[in-house]
């Protein structure tokens, strides 16, 4: 509900809401132009001065007002002349006729009403409502993604767009949040919905006595001019008409010819909060305020276009599902926990043929979880396990939201978990095992005991729907071809191979676009950061290996380090690959293995060809930021990965130090990890100064780091644990 609140409302007023942000942002420099430009008041000079200076030189006054923007006005008709004039607050001089300009004029109604009058007012107080509608939510969402209100401040990680979206929505909530309720409470007043201030409205009598000079009124030489709002004189063909002096205070009348005031009305509750808003709003008489709300409002484009990218990219991701009933009106309800999409191709494989079979179907994400989906006849649930053990994308909140619905109550639908993985890593179909006793818990039936998948076997998968048949009283046949990932081809450039002397070949390869036939121009790379995956398909399979890049686009090359594997398909291929030779690729972001911002240290370990994406931090660092390298080898004369370019960035400061481990060397074989016990004081004085750790590597060498680690961060208070919450700690790991 949150991300549907925040996202297709978002991108269908995307339009608007940028018109007005960036017209308020243009109207927030005024304020700091107005109190570089508008003469200062002098300190001491009361009302009645300036008045005696005017009225010397304009006999029909009208009134005295000072602006908005500061500026002080006289408004006069003195028969052969008339009009509104600037003035000086310290002589009462003239300062040429006061007028703003058309271009302020219509920046103004183009940020207030779209230039469409009433109407287009209307649509901006609802463009008011949507914006602090869209700052709540998302702040709401990130802190969702970040781990809670209390983590609200941590690094954002993920793809530039949802960087860029994430650290200027923070930076300017709480400037939009001020401005969206400020001007829905201008809105209002506008509509009539907040009551006008009735001033004064008994009746006063004034003397009737001739007008004294208006300099010596004991009232008017008792209001300090920095207070004045408006001073209206007293018609001169009516004997009983006063003075009305407006401030911040409240009105006055005064007595045009004793100079005493006759009635005083203080200002209410309600024009001291009109005053209030209309300040945080427009910054007037607040200039800096006014500058920092124009930054916030300044961020909206940027939000908009980068959200309008993330809406895409969701919506692109999850594929669009025939005949999805709606979940109150659907006897079956398949929830989806997804990665990087293929799962919901199995569900959309599965929604098929059950509504063909005429069940009333509904799809969803896992995150959408709620009380409508417990409702069904029954619960079946398709989750991939991401990583370590984790929640994929559009899982990651079930859990937490399955917890908030009410507990155990009897008609709970009976439920189906069906994990999808990869049997060689540990935690295989770990989440979708959570989510299996998540859901027992919470008293829904078992329909069929959880079911693994290994490596997206369609076979297993047509199993595990012949058994559910089977418990439904149909047959089943579940026939799921996965959609093969859009490539592109990539030629062989040059190699570099090592480790033949140990018995252990691992080959860096660098790939080109291969080159326009026609004109013989460089061809492009796709987009990539180092620490992205490239997924490979091999001849005469469908299912791509992932191998993590040491590389940038903007180094010209796609790189890899790949270790050959005994009986591997993907890395025989790759090793006997000749230059000029082409592989199908295609890339897989992996924005959660990044460095963080800023200029904190890096400590960065590896082993084998998990130096790969670390050498490729590494060359990224033209800033010189510190960075520390351990890295295990098996022999330093045989495979010494990047050998020589780690030298090189030695001497340039890109790398600040290298500790390295050979387990084979004939003069004492070492580890990654005993080297890491061994620098354990330098590290923890790393780790003080709030360095990141990155690992990337075998699983083996993962978990003997993790061992060597956590006796150095105990003396801190720290646990790898709380490190890997806050993205101190983040590992590659195969």
């Amino acid at each position: 509900m949150l991300r549907r609140l925040h996202g297709l409302p978002g991108v269908v007023l995307a339009l608007g809401l940028t018109v007005v942000a960036v017209t308020g942002a243009v109207l927030s420099l005024q304020p700091a132009l107005d109190r570089a430009t508008a003469p200062m008041v002098p300190a001491g000079t009361s009302v009645a001065g300036l008045a005696a200076q005017v009225a010397a030189r304009h006999p029909g006054i009208s009134a005295i007002r000072q602006r908005p923007d500061g500026s002080l006005t006289v408004a006069f008709d003195d028969g052969d002349a008339r009009g509104v004039e600037r003035v000086d607050p310290a002589t009462g001089t003239g300062l040429g006729p006061y007028q703003v300009s058309e271009t302020t004029r219509v920046i103004t109604s183009l940020h207030r009403s779209f230039l469409a009058g009433d109407a287009g007012r209307a649509a901006a107080g609802l463009g008011a409502l949507a914006m602090l509608a869209l700052s709540v939510s998302g702040t709401l969402l990130l802190a969702r993604r970040l781990g809670g209100a209390g983590a609200l401040l941590r690094p954002i990680r993920g793809t530039p767009a949802q960087r860029w979206h994430g650290e200027l929505g923070r930076l300017a909530v709480a400037g939009l949040v001020l401005s969206s309720l400020t001007g829905l409470w201008m809105s209002a007043g506008t509509f009539g919905f907040i009551p006008e201030a009735q001033g004064i409205t008994s009746p006063v009598t004034a003397s009737g006595g001739a007008p004294a000079p208006v300099g010596t009124l004991a009232a008017l030489r008792s209001a300090p001019l920095a207070e004045l709002r408006e001073l209206s004189f007293p018609d001169p063909a009516d004997p009983t008409d006063v003075f009305t002096l407006r401030t911040a205070a409240g009105e006055t009348r005064i007595d045009a010819a004793t100079g005493a005031a006759l009635a005083f009305a203080p200002a209410t509750t309600l024009e001291q909060i009109n005053d209030l808003v209309r300040t945080l709003h427009t910054g007037r008489g607040a200039w800096l305020l006014g500058l920092l709300l124009g930054l916030a409002s300044a961020a909206v484009p940027v939000l908009g276009a980068t959200g309008i990218m993330l809406w895409a990219r969701r919506r692109a991701a999850r594929p669009r599902v025939a005949a999805n009933a709606p979940a109150r009106g659907a006897d079956t309800v398949i929830l989806v926990g997804s990665e990087g999409n293929s799962t919901w191709g199995f569900a959309g494989t599965l929604h098929a043929a059950l509504t063909a079979a005429g069940h009333r179907v509904h799809i969803a994400a896992m995150n959408d979880v709620g009380t409508a989906h417990l409702a069904a006849d029954r619960l079946l649930i398709l989750t991939a396990t991401y990583g370590e053990g984790y929640a994929p994308a559009s899982a990651k909140s079930f859990l937490s939201r399955l917890a908030r619905l009410p507990g155990r109550l009897p008609g709970r639908p009976p439920v189906a978990v069906l994990g999808f993985g990869d049997r060689n890593f540990p935690h295989f179909c770990r989440f979708a095992q959570e989510v299996a006793d998540a859901l027992e818990t919470k008293g829904c039936p078992r329909l069929l005991p959880m079911k693994r998948v290994d490596r997206r076997s369609s076979q297993e998968f047509a199993q595990w729907g012949q058994d559910l048949g089977a418990v439904l009283g149909h047959d089943l046949t579940l026939s799921h071809v996965a959609e093969p990932p859009k490539t592109v081809p990539l030629m062989l450039a040059g190699r570099e191979l090592y480790g033949e002397a140990v018995g252990t070949p691992v080959a860096i390869l660098r790939f080109e676009a291969p080159r326009d036939p026609r004109t013989g121009a460089p061809g492009r790379l796709p987009s990539f950061e180092a620490g992205d995956l490239v997924g490979i398909v091999p001849p005469g399979d469908t299912m791509p290996r992932f191998y993590s890049l040491a590389s940038s686009t903007r180094d010209g090359v796609l790189e890899i380090c790949v270790r050959l594997r005994e009986g591997g398909l993907c890395s025989t291929f790759l090793h006997a690959l000749a230059p000029g030779g082409a592989i199908n690729a295609f890339i897989r972001e992996n924005p959660a293995f990044r460095p963080t911002e800023g200029r904190t240290p890096l400590i960065l370990i590896g082993a084998g060809a998990g130096i790969g994406p670390l050498a490729g931090f590494v060359r990224a660092n033209a800033a010189g930021r510190p960075m520390h390298l351990y890295w295990g080898g098996r022999s330093a004369a045989s495979d010494f990965l990047y050998e020589h370019e780690l030298a090189q960035h030695l001497a340039e400061r890109r790398l600040t130090s290298l500790k390295t481990a050979f387990s084979r060397d004939v003069e004492g074989g070492a580890y990654v990890q005993d080297r890491i016990a061994a620098d354990a004081p330098r590290l923890r004085e790393l780790l003080k100064q709030g360095a990141q750790i990155l690992v990337c590597g075998g699983r083996d060498m993962a978990e003997a780091v993790t061992r060597a680690l956590e006796p150095v961060v105990r003396p801190l208070g720290l646990d790898l644990a709380t490190l890997k919450s806050c993205g101190r700690y983040v590992e590659d790991v195969y």
